[in-house]
Parts: C-alpha cells; sequence; structure tokens
C-alpha cells in the first residue's frame, strides 16, 4: 500500500458532496442516486477488479481503508456500496487462487453494473451453510429460484442480483446453489424500508418467484453446511472485513466530531474550553484508543487474504471477531461523542444523532455477537460435546 493515496480515490470534494447529500437521504429515506453515479463515474465500483480487465486493481486492504473513508463521510451509501464490494471482492478471491466463474461480475463491474447481495433470509441462522430459497435446476443447467431475501441494499438500482438458494431435486441432492439473476418481471422489490437507521441504503425485501440464473451464471453447487469451498471463504472474508471497515469509519467520524465539539464548548464554571477539561480529555482519549486498534487489524486480515495466507481453522473466529470488535467499538465510540458534544447532538438535525441511529445496524450483521462468540469458543476450547 506505499503507493496508496485513497484520495487519488476519493477526492475530498466528491466526499464533501456526498457528505451534504447523506442528511437529506436520511431525513427523506431515499436512495443517494446522486453518489452512486459520482462513485460509479470514479470508477469507484471497479476499485477490486484487476488491471488486466479494466479495474483499479486495488487490494482489499485498500478498498478496506476506502471503505472507512467512505463511510465517515455517509455510512449508508459506504454500507450500500459494500454489498456490491464484496461480490467484486469474492470476485478477486476466485481469480486471486486460480478458481474461474465470477470474471463476468469483474466484467460487469467495469461495465457499470450494480451487483446485490441476496443472502440474508428471515429466520435462516444458517446464512451461508442453508436456504429457505428453492433452487430448481432447469434442463440447461441453469435455475429457477422461489423464495425471500431480506435486507437486499442497492434495491432499487441493482442489475445482478447474487443469491443462494437449495436444490433438493437433483440426483446429487442436497446441493447449496450460488448464482446471479437479473432484474426481472420474476423479482419483486418491496418499498418496504423504513427505519431508525441506515435509510439510505434502501435495503428493501426482495421476493424471488421463478427468477431465472443462466448456466454461465450459476457459480457454485456445494453441500450444505460448512464448506471449505472458495465461494464460502470467499464471502465470509469479504463481508466482514469490509463491514468492519464501515463501523470502524463511523467511530472515526465520530471521534473528530467530538473534538470539534470540545473545542468549541466552553464552561460557564472555569471560562475554559472543554477541550481542557480532564474528564473530557479522558473520554476522548478512551475513543481514540478504542478506534486505534481496529484500523491495523482490519488491515492485516485484508492482506492476509490477498496474500494467501493459511490460518487454518482461525480463519472464521478471527473474522468474525474482528467484525465484532468493530461493531461494539463503535457503538461506544458514539456514545461517548453523544456525552461529549452535550444535548445538541440529540437533535435530529445534528450528524452526531444520525451516526448514533446508523451504527445501531451493525448488530443485525451477520456475524451476531452469538455466532461470533460461538466460532471463538469452538476455536479455543474445541466443539461442544455430544
Amino acid at each position: 500500500m506505499s503507493d496508496f493515496d485513497p484520495a487519488d480515490f476519493l477526492p475530498d470534494d466528491l466526499l464533501q458532496r456526498i457528505r451534504e447529500r447523506a442528511p437529506i437521504h436520511d431525513r427523506e429515506n431515499t436512495f443517494p442516486q446522486h453518489d452512486l453515479d459520482e462513485l460509479k463515474a470514479a470508477g469507484y465500483l471497479s476499485i477490486l477488479v484487476p488491471k488486466s480487465r479494466g479495474g483499479a486493481g486495488l487490494g482489499l486492504a485498500e478498498a478496506a481503508a476506502l471503505q472507512q473513508r467512505l463511510a465517515g463521510a455517509a455510512p449508508a451509501t459506504a454500507l450500500a456500496i459494500n454489498m456490491h464490494l464484496v461480490w467484486t471482492g469474492v470476485a478477486k478471491v476466485f481469480s486471486d487462487r486460480g478458481v474461474s466463474g465470477l470474471e463476468f461480475v469483474q466484467d460487469g463491474a467495469v461495465a457499470g453494473e450494480v451487483f446485490a447481495f441476496g443472502i440474508s433470509e428471515g429466520g435462516n441462522d444458517l446464512v451461508l451453510f442453508g436456504s429457505d430459497t428453492t433452487a430448481t435446476p432447469d434442463d440447461r443447467g441453469g435455475y429457477t429460484f422461489t423464495g425471500t431475501k431480506i435486507f437486499t441494499s442497492l434495491a432499487p438500482v441493482w442489475t445482478r442480483l447474487g443469491l443462494h438458494g437449495l436444490d433438493t431435486t437433483s440426483p446429487d441432492a442436497p446441493k447449496l446453489v450460488f448464482a446471479f439473476v437479473e432484474r426481472t418481471a420474476a423479482v419483486t422489490t418491496s418499498d418496504d424500508w423504513d427505519t431508525l437507521g441506515m435509510r439510505a441504503t434502501q435495503s428493501r425485501t426482495t421476493r424471488l418467484n421463478g427468477a431465472v440464473a443462466d448456466p454461465a451464471h450459476v457459480v457454485r453447487r456445494i453441500d450444505p453446511g460448512p464448506s471449505p469451498d472458495p465461494i464460502v471463504f470467499g464471502i465470509f472474508s469479504v463481508f466482514e472485513i469490509l463491514l468492519a471497515s464501515v463501523y470502524t469509519g463511523i467511530a472515526r467520524r465520530a471521534v473528530e466530531l467530538a473534538v470539534e465539539a470540545a473545542q468549541a464548548r466552553r464552561s460557564k464554571k472555569t471560562g475554559r474550553s472543554y477541550a481542557q477539561d480532564p474528564d473530557i480529555r479522558w473520554r476522548i482519549a478512551e475513543m481514540a484508543i478504542a478506534y486505534d486498534a481496529l484500523p491495523p487489524q482490519i488491515s492485516t486480515l485484508a492482506d492476509d487474504v490477498d496474500n494467501r495466507v493459511d490460518r487454518g481453522g482461525q480463519w472464521f473466529p478471527a473474522l468474525s471477531g474482528v467484525k465484532h470488535r468493530a461493531i461494539t467499538m463503535a457503538k461506544l465510540v458514539v456514545d461517548q461523542a453523544m456525552l461529549v458534544a452535550g444535548g445538541g447532538s440529540y437533535f435530529a438535525a445534528n450528524e452526531l444523532s444520525r451516526l448514533y441511529r446508523d451504527v445501531l445496524a451493525g448488530a443485525f450483521h451477520p456475524s451476531d455477537p452469538e455466532s461470533a462468540h460461538a466460532t471463538a469458543a469452538s476455536a479455543w476450547l474445541g466443539p461442544l460435546e455430544g
């Protein structure tokens, strides 16, 4: 990353325009179309695509740093873009390991296509390891998918939806099928995204009624359950690292806003700036210490993914752990920033008020706290008996 400058991909003037639009999209519950248009024009959707295919050729650590920078301007925009970058990141994991099948994702990203992430299903705590969506094979090697996906970010604009479903009818069934479908009449997007925070992601419910994936876009057929297949590692690693990046970016912005507030506020009792108050200084120091731990952790994990480091069974606790730490750290930092800034931060127009609501979404992304702790316990103590 020695020659990497985040400002080359997210210049200050672009970030400022995105930052100015963020409260409007939050207030009006609208998708940040202008953000997407400007990011697409800047080549941001293909940052993880190799230069040989027309992309920027960045590594996952560089993309993670960029997502932290983007989240500091507009968390919901960053989180929405995350879901597209997950698929281009999985394509990079494949190509780095000599696995074919996702070149169309790389070429599509360069051409301006927008990929959405259709894995989450209501009540399905198996997540990547199972699906309630039915995957029915056709006689050409393709599949049709019927079911409901939730939290489909980029809902108004995606051109291809990457998803999974369960094939229970083939001779070698059951098989978990990962594929991509296009937006057709067989795909219905509900206008049901009215949430506490992260409103601009427009992560609406998607209903599939025989949505078709042609043979060229059926990426993987694997056994249900935990699997060493690169589709599972690719999704899990890129998803967790980029999620941790978004919430780490929120935390950094909260620290910046707390510092600004402490310097601007003045005590009536002492006549001095709150930046000179020992309690406020301790609180901001605590925030900074918590924040400082995350960027190097994210960078190291991302580099290890790119460099194909073999962590064996430690990969999944490391990935779920960094996501969990980023979420809990960001929540702590934003809470503290609100206290530093005082009562003005409680008003809806205050940026910290929006960050306070946005950061709460982190608890609902996989891996949830229960899963992260179970994974870590198994890594250190072995599996549960019986």
